[in-house]
C-alpha cells in the first residue's frame, strides 16, 4: 500500500490538485457516477443494512449529493486567499492567508453509513485541493465494493483511490506517512488512531460517538416530541452516531410521552416492525447479539422482538431506567430507547455533564429559557431543540464532537477547512526599508518603536 502512497504524493508534488478548475471537474465527475450509479447504491445498502431505497437516498445519497453541489458552487470563493490588516510597523507589505491542501489524506469511515461516511470526507479533501485514499469498514462489504468501483471510476488512482479490507490493512494504513487522518467511527478506536497519528505528529480530526441525550420538559408537544424522536432513534434501526440514545423525561409528563412514543412506533413502522420491509436491521451477529444483551426484560414496556436469522430486533423501550442499568453503560447503537426522568433542570445539567461529553444532545421545550441554560451550559457536539438529528444534514454548519464524542469538524466550509492548511504570508515592499528594527539600536529608535506598536 505504501507504494500507492507514493505515487499519490508524486502526483500532489506535482501540482496537479491545485487548479480550483481541475478540483470542480473532478467532484463534477463524482456527482455524475454516483447519479448514474444510484440503483447499485440501493442493492448494496439494501444488502448491508435492509435500508429501503427512500432511507438510502435521504440519508446517505441525497446528503453526499448536497455537499458535492455545495462545493461545486462555493469553491471559487472557499479557495481564495484573504487578505489581513498589516500593522504599522511591519509598513510597507501585504499580509495574506493563502489556504492550500494538506497533501495526502486518509479517510477512515464507519459501517453505519458506509456510502455517506465515506464519500461527504472524500469530496471536503478533494474540494481542498487533497489526494486521497478511502478506506471503508469491512462490516458492510456490498456498499465497500461499490464504493471503490465509483471512486475508479470518478478518479485516476493517483488522485483518489480505496484500500478494501479489514483490521490487518487498517493497521498496515495507520503506519503510513500521510499528511492528514480523517476517522470516523468508535471511541477505542479513535484513541488508536490518535495513538498512531502521534508517534508521526499528523493531524487528525476524529469523528466519534457517545450517549446522546434527549431532555423532553413539561412544556413540550408530546405528540411531535414523539413523532421525531422515533424517526430519529430508529432510522437506520437505531445504528446512526448521533441518534438520541436516551431520553430523560420530566417525571410530570413520562407516562404520556412512553404512550405518544408507543403509538408513532405502530404509525411508522406497524403492528409488526419485523415483518415490516422498509425496517432495516442489524449489521452483523456481533452486533445483534451486544444489543440483545442489553435489553432487560423486566424493563421492557414495549417492542423486544428479535430474529436472529435476519439480526432484525424490534422498536424497543424500556422504561424506569437509571444510571446502573447496562443499557445506560455503552452507546446502544440500536433500536433501544431507555427512559429516565428528571424533575430539577440544575441537577439534569449537571449529571449529563458528569459524564463523557455526548456528540449531540436533543432538547423538546417550548420554555425559551430552559433551553438557553441546557445549550449553553451542557457540554456536547452538536443537537437539535425541537428535532432530532436534523443538524447533521445543514451543510451551512460544521458537524463535530467534543471530548471524548471528538475533535474537529466538516461539511460544507467546515469540511473545506478540515482538509485545508491556512499558509500566513507577509509579502514585503522592497521600494521602502524602515530602519527601526536594525541595529544599532538608539533612543530615537526606541521611541519610534513604541510609536508603531503602542
Amino acid at each position: 500500500m505504501i507504494e500507492i502512497l507514493e505515487k499519490q504524493r508524486a502526483y500532489f508534488r506535482m501540482g496537479a490538485t491545485l487548479p480550483v478548475k481541475f478540483r470542480i471537474e473532478a467532484l463534477k465527475k463524482l456527482k455524475s457516477v454516483i447519479v448514474s450509479r444510484t440503483e447499485d447504491i440501493f442493492a448494496a445498502l439494501k444488502e448491508d443494512l435492509g435500508k429501503s431505497g427512500t432511507e438510502s437516498y435521504m440519508s446517505e445519497i441525497g446528503m453526499t449529493l448536497s455537499e458535492i453541489n455545495y462545493m461545486i458552487n462555493r469553491l471559487p470563493e472557499l479557495a481564495r486567499e484573504k487578505g489581513v490588516p498589516t500593522p504599522l510597523s511591519q509598513f510597507k507589505a501585504r499580509s495574506y492567508v493563502k489556504k492550500c491542501p494538506y497533501g495526502c489524506v486518509l479517510v477512515m469511515s464507519p459501517w453505519n453509513y458506509p456510502f455517506m461516511l465515506t464519500l461527504d470526507p472524500v469530496v471536503d479533501a478533494v474540494a481542498a485541493g487533497n489526494t486521497v485514499i478511502a478506506k471503508p469498514s469491512a462490516y458492510s462489504p456490498a456498499t465497500s465494493k461499490l464504493l471503490s468501483e465509483i471512486i475508479s471510476q470518478a478518479f485516476a488512482p493517483e488522485h483518489v483511490t480505496t484500500v478494501l479490507g479489514g483490521r490487518a490493512e487498517n493497521a498496515q494504513l495507520l503506519d503510513m506517512p500521510f499528511d492528514k487522518i480523517f476517522f470516523t467511527g468508535s471511541v477505542a478506536v479513535g484513541k488508536e488512531v490518535m495513538r498512531k497519528a502521534a508517534e508521526r505528529l499528523i493531524p487528525v480530526t476524529l469523528e466519534l460517538g457517545g450517549k446522546s441525550p434527549c431532555i423532553v420538559d413539561e412544556s413540550a408537544k408530546i405528540d411531535i416530541a414523539a413523532r421525531r424522536i422515533v424517526f430519529g432513534k430508529f432510522l437506520n434501526c437505531g445504528q446512526t452516531c448521533v441518534a438520541p440514545d436516551y431520553i430523560i423525561a420530566h417525571k410530570s409528563m413520562k407516562n404520556k410521552l412512553v404512550e405518544a412514543i408507543e403509538r408513532e412506533i405502530v404509525s411508522q413502522y406497524g403492528e409488526y416492525p419485523l415483518e415490516n420491509a422498509d425496517y432495516g436491521k442489524i449489521i452483523s451477529k456481533k452486533h445483534f447479539d451486544r444489543i440483545v444483551s442489553l435489553i432487560d426484560e423486566n424493563k421492557v414496556c414495549f417492542g423486544g422482538q428479535t430474529d436472529e436469522e435476519s439480526l432484525r430486533i424490534s422498536p424497543t423501550i424500556m422504561d424506569n431506567v437509571t444510571r446502573e442499568d447496562a443499557v445506560m453503560g455503552e452507546e446502544i447503537f440500536g433500536p433501544i430507547l431507555p427512559v429516565m426522568t428528571f424533575e430539577d433542570l440544575g441537577s439534569l445539567i449537571d449529571d449529563i455533564n458528569s459524564h463523557p461529553h455526548p456528540l449531540a444532545l436533543y432538547m423538546f421545550s417550548e420554555d425559551k429559557k430552559a433551553v438557553e441554560r441546557v445549550t449553553e451550559m451542557c457540554q456536547f457536539g452538536g443537537g437539535c431543540v425541537n428535532d432530532t438529528i436534523i443538524h447533521l444534514a445543514t451543510t451551512e454548519m460544521g458537524f463535530g464532537g467534543v471530548g471524548e464524542s471528538g475533535m474537529g469538524s466538516y461539511h460544507g466550509e467546515e469540511g473545506f477547512m478540515c482538509f485545508t492548511h491556512k499558509k500566513s504570508i507577509v509579502n514585503k515592499s522592497t521600494k521602502i526599508d524602515m530602519p527601526v528594527r536594525y541595529q544599532p539600536y538608539t533612543d530615537k529608535k526606541y521611541k519610534m518603536l513604541k510609536r508603531f506598536m503602542h
